[in-house]
C-alpha cells in the first residue's frame, strides 16, 4: 500500500469520526474497557469468537444493534434476531442471494448503466464515481421495493442515507423524533414494495418474498434492513476501491491482467471495511481476551482495526484470505446480502476496468457521516 493510498484512507476515515477513528487506532490491546463505551476488541481472533458466541453475545440488549434497528423496523428482521426464529427468518430469504437469483437482479438493474460508464470514460469523460453509486444504488432500491427507477431519485436517496447519519459510538441510536422520521422514510418505501408483495409479481423482490412463503410483516422488514443497511455500505466502498486502486498503482495491472481482481476486491474490503464496527450486547458473565465482561456490557467489536492490522493494501500477497470474509460477519449473522454487494462491485470494477482503468483527478471526503466515505470522487481514463 502507497504512502498515498495510506494517506487518502485516513482522510476518509478521519472526516468521518475523528475522534472514533484515532481511538480505535491508539491502543494495541487485543480487548480491553473504555469507560462510558464498553468493552473493544481489536484482534481479529478474538473478534470471530464473539460473533460465532451466541449464548454470551447477542444483538439485542443494552447498546446493541437492536437499539437502532428495533424502532424504526419493527422487533422481526434479521438485524436484530436471535436463536430459531432468526435462523429460520434466514433460511426462507436464502434463495434471495443465490448466485443465479443475485446474477439476473443485477444485470437487470446495472447493465445498461454499466455500459455508459465504460461509454463516458473511454470518451475521456470526467466522472464522479459516488454519484454513480448513488445512481446504481437507487436502481438497486428500485428493485428490491418495486418501484420504476427513475423514481428513486437523489431526494429519496438522501432521506434515506439521513436515517444513519447521526449515529455515533457514542450515541448508537435513535432520538424519538430521529426514529419517527425513519419509519416516516420507510413508509414511503415500503409502500410501493407492498404493493408489489400483495400482487405476487416475482419479478421484483417482494414479489418473489411473497412466493418464499414469508409473511408481509417479515418481508417489509427485510426489504427496509436491506435498504438501510446495503445502500450506504456500497456507496462508500465502490469508490474507495477505485481510489485504492488508483492510488497504489493496481488499476493499471487489472487492466491489463484481470486475474487478481477478486483478491483486489478482498483487500479493498479489508482496508476499508465499509462497516468500521459491530456491536453486541452480553448476556452472561464471561471473559474476552482476559478482559471481564458482565451481563448488559456493550461489547464493541473494531472490525477495521482487526482487518487493518494485518498491514497496508496488498492484492498481491493477499492477507485478507487469512480473515474469511470477517467485514461480513461471522457465524449466523454472516451477512447473508454479501452475494449481491460483491455482484455489483464486480459490476462495477469491470466497467471501469472496460474502459482501460481509470484514475482519480479530484476527491472530498464526506463529512459526519456514519459509514465512512468519499463526498466525490472524480476519475477519468
Amino acid at each position: 500500500m502507497t504512502d498515498a493510498a495510506q494517506r487518502w484512507e485516513d482522510r476518509v476515515m478521519r472526516a468521518a469520526h475523528p475522534i472514533a477513528f484515532p481511538a480505535l487506532l491508539a491502543s494495541s490491546r487485543p480487548a480491553q474497557r473504555v469507560p462510558g463505551l464498553g468493552v473493544l476488541v481489536r484482534d481479529a481472533a478474538l473478534l470471530r469468537e464473539v460473533l460465532m458466541d451466541t449464548e454470551h453475545f447477542t444483538k439485542n440488549g443494552p447498546g446493541a444493534p437492536s437499539d437502532l434497528w428495533t424502532p424504526v423496523l419493527g422487533p422481526s428482521v434479521l438485524l436484530n434476531m436471535e436463536g430459531a426464529d432468526h435462523l429460520a427468518l434466514r433460511r426462507r430469504l436464502a434463495p434471495l442471494f443465490s448466485p443465479g437469483y443475485v446474477g439476473a437482479l443485477v444485470e437487470a438493474s446495472l447493465a445498461a448503466p454499466m455500459a455508459e460508464l465504460t461509454r463516458r470514460l473511454r470518451d475521456e469523460e470526467r466522472v464522479d464515481i459516488v454519484a454513480e453509486a448513488k445512481r446504481n444504488a437507487s436502481a438497486m432500491i428500485s428493485q428490491l421495493v418495486g418501484l420504476r427507477a427513475e423514481a428513486v431519485d437523489d431526494s429519496l436517496f438522501r432521506r434515506v442515507s439521513s436515517i444513519t447519519r447521526v449515529v455515533r459510538l457514542s450515541r448508537p441510536m435513535l432520538t424519538p423524533r430521529q426514529a419517527a422520521d425513519a419509519r416516516a422514510v420507510l413508509a414511503e418505501l415500503t409502500a410501493h414494495a407492498r404493493t408489489a408483495y400483495r400482487s405476487g409479481d416475482e419479478s421484483t423482490v417482494p414479489g418473489r418474498m411473497r412466493a418464499l412463503e414469508l409473511g408481509e410483516r417479515e418481508a417489509m422488514g427485510a426489504v427496509g434492513a436491506f435498504v438501510l443497511t446495503g445502500t450506504e455500505t456500497l456507496v462508500s466502498y465502490v469508490p474507495r476501491l477505485i481510489a485504492l486502486l488508483s492510488d497504489s498503482g493496481w488499476m493499471t495491472r487489472l487492466a491489463a491482467d484481470r486475474a487478481d481482481v477478486d483478491p483486489a476486491i478482498a483487500e479493498g474490503l479489508r482496508v476499508t471495511t465499509p462497516s468500521p464496527v459491530m456491536l453486541r450486547s452480553a448476556t452472561a458473565e464471561t471473559a474476552i481476551g482476559g478482559v471481564r465482561v458482565r451481563p448488559g456490557d456493550r461489547v464493541i467489536l473494531a472490525t477495521f482495526a482487526a482487518n487493518r492490522a494485518l498491514g497496508g493494501f496488498d492484492p498481491e500477497a493477499n492477507p485478507a484470505a487469512s480473515l474469511k470474509q470477517l467485514w461480513f460477519g461471522a457465524g449466523s449473522h454472516y451477512c447473508l446480502g454479501a452475494p449481491l454487494a460483491m455482484a455489483q462491485v464486480r459490476a462495477t470494477l469491470d466497467a471501469v476496468l472496460d474502459a482501460g482503468g481509470a484514475g482519480v483527478v479530484d476527491r472530498a471526503p464526506a463529512r459526519g457521516v456514519l459509514i465512512p466515505s468519499y463526498e466525490r470522487l472524480v476519475v477519468a481514463a
